[in-house]
């Protein structure tokens, strides 16, 4: 199955949130996003910052650049990555009260 940003819209809230083996948790959408992209990033969250912004952006030749900021645009952290098989793009994925949710689930 392609994923698609049209397959993530269809998430506007969660009914179930997920544990993650972190400590922190995720929602339906976040599980979804896992689950069909075969991805997750363990890049621990960046402390002090109470809302976060994380987009991957995977360039032509499959490689990729995670960003954090701080949801005003302030970057905080980044993690040049080599080689990834992500399937879309890019994706930004928010981080609040512990919980990872897609930006339509906010």
């Amino acid at each position: 199955m392609a994923l698609s940003h049209a397959d993530l819209e269809q998430f506007t809230g969660t009914r179930n949130w997920y544990r993650h083996f972190t400590g922190g948790f995720y929602t339906d959408g976040a599980k979804y996003l896992a689950d069909n992209a075969g991805a997750w990033q363990t890049m621990e969250s960046v402390s002090g910052e109470p809302f976060q912004v994380w987009c991957l952006t995977v360039n032509e030749d499959r490689s990729a650049l995670l960003t954090c900021d701080d949801g005003d645009g302030k970057e905080v952290a980044s993690q040049a990555i080599p080689f990834t098989d992500f399937p879309l793009p890019e994706i930004s994925l928010y981080f609040t009260d512990k919980t990872v949710l897609l930006p339509s689930e906010y």
